[in-house]
């Protein structure tokens, strides 16, 4: 008599982004961000959403740290750069309504970025305090120099 074993998809275990990781973005934004002369905000968000790091400048603006975490939830819960998702809700784009249709914490300027390990979505990074443009670069920067890209 034989036994049957029936087949088990096993889904490879990806190490969450850490408290360590957070600091390592933390700080190659900071330094990104000097070398362009922006004083802004760092947020980072594990993929549950929740807060995993932060900083803000001395001599960022306020709300700078408002804009780099809603940039970071925005990059996460669409796992994609903020920078990509601008135009699509313009009023001719296809998600037009999605920022007053959810009652999140969204905005869709440049500056998030989903992180990705071994192909798994595992946080997202925001930046806030520079034009759009500056906050995607320094997020970016940051992500590569942090081994995440």
């Amino acid at each position: 008599m034989s036994t049957f074993t029936p087949a088990v998809a096993v889904t490879p275990t990806v190490r969450p982004l850490t408290t360590r990781d957070a600091d390592g973005l933390i700080e190659a934004a900071t330094r990104a961000a000097e070398g362009l002369g922006v004083r802004g905000s760092v947020t980072v968000l594990d993929a549950g959403g929740h807060l995993l790091g932060f900083r803000r400048d001395d001599a960022a603006v306020l709300i700078s740290g408002e804009t780099s975490t809603r940039k970071a939830y925005t990059a996460l819960q669409l796992d994609a750069p903020t920078a990509d998702l601008v135009d699509l809700v313009r009023p001719e784009g296809l998600f037009h309504t999605l920022p007053t249709a959810l009652d999140r914490p969204l905005l869709f300027l440049a500056g998030g970025v989903p992180l990705h390990r071994d192909g798994r979505l595992i946080g997202a990074l925001g930046l806030g305090g520079g034009s759009p443009e500056q906050d995607h670069r320094i997020a970016v920067e940051a992500i590569v120099e942090s081994g995440l890209a």
